[in-house]
């Protein structure tokens, strides 16, 4: 959740869904001119794996080779209304920023903060306040300002020549499907309703065609562009199918679209960096609204994540004439159980 309210209140009764996109939109720049420069072990990147924003996040920093120089703070599953917690760490603090909550972050950058607590948000060590929650921009300047700290092999993810095309195609990817499932989920009424999943299948055919043809959205690599659709459809059947009734079909029963996401998913980056057990529990505790029981579900089985795709037979491969990241860095491992390979919850 990077960009959903607070609390268990996601729907208003008679109104389609509407996101609040309002952020903190400094940026870390290579010159500085913004006021933050690109420094190393100067900013401390928090996620938590359950959203598919901060997921981004962390993909990017990873094929990239940015966990030395930006550390990587990870909060729990929940939240209550007031923001993302530091649960999984002893004693329930980060270790490096010394804070209960995410909240606190914010509140050091302005104390009077009246927006939600939101992730992935890029924290300020010297001041342990926040700089930016902007998630949009910041993994591309991840890809474009931090060049001095990539990692030899390192993908480029924002290539020059396709950033016309690709900002307009991440748009519409961005709309129509990472939240195009939110207005199917939160519709406040059967037209909002019919109207968001009729826009979120429309765009879903439209990517099985153009995949059909392609191994990637952009071509023959991986861009910034697979990374934000991949964090759709790697919670597609584990939540959005059901939870959100986005339910034409499950992501399974889309032959291109399935194995483009396996492609993706066995990827060193993509797949090393998803808990499903995380992210079933996020949704169907805190939109209480839309799961009062707050059930988590024991399924579906994940084992198919791991089946071959058979992508290759199309040109290209992931990274090109680059190499794929090293091993997960110590302590950022996903739990093996809770990868894929069965069913169940945290």
């Amino acid at each position: 959740m990077s960009t959903e309210q607070s609390g268990s209140g996601y729907v208003e009764a008679g109104q389609e869904y509407q996101r609040d996109s309002n952020y903190i939109t400094d940026r870390i720049t290579a010159d500085g001119s913004s006021g933050w420069p690109v420094e190393a072990d100067r900013y401390r990147l928090v996620i938590a794996r359950a959203c598919p924003w901060a997921n981004r996040a962390a993909i990017v920093r990873r094929l990239l080779g940015l966990e030395p120089v930006i550390s990587m703070g990870i909060c729990g599953p929940t939240h209550d209304e007031r923001s993302w917690t530091f649960d999984l760490d002893p004693g329930g603090r980060d270790p490096v920023l010394g804070y209960e909550r995410l909240q606190e972050a914010f509140l050091a950058r302005d104390p009077e903060y009246p927006r939600g607590i939101t992730v992935p948000a890029m924290v300020d060590l010297p001041t342990k306040a926040v700089v930016t929650n902007d998630f949009r921009q910041m993994t591309l300047d991840f890809s474009t300002e931090w060049t001095q700290f990539h990692r030899p092999g390192a993908p480029e993810l924002y290539p020059e020549q396709l950033r016309e095309e690709m900002d307009e195609l991440m748009q519409r990817v961005y709309t129509e499907v990472n939240n195009g499932v939110y207005r199917c989920g939160f519709a406040g009424s059967q037209r909002a309703y019919d109207a968001a999943y009729d826009r979120l299948w429309t765009a879903l055919d439209w990517l099985e065609e153009r995949l059909s043809a392609q191994r990637f959205l952009m071509g023959g690599t991986i861009t910034e562009a697979d990374v934000r659709l991949f964090t759709t459809l790697a919670r597609f059947d584990a939540v959005y199918h059901g939870h959100f009734k986005a339910n034409r079909q499950k992501l399974t029963e889309m032959p291109v679209l399935w194995a483009y996401a396996r492609d993706l998913f066995q990827t060193p980056g993509f797949g090393d960096t998803t808990d499903f057990p995380q992210i079933k529990e996020h949704y169907y505790v805190v939109h209480a609204d839309i799961n009062p029981t707050q059930i988590i579900p024991m399924g579906p089985d994940t084992s198919g994540w791991l089946t071959p795709h058979g992508r290759e037979e199309l040109a290209g491969s992931p990274f090109g004439d680059g190499t794929p990241p090293g091993p997960v860095a110590a302590g950022e491992e996903v739990p093996a159980e809770h990868g894929p390979g069965g069913i169940g919850h945290r």
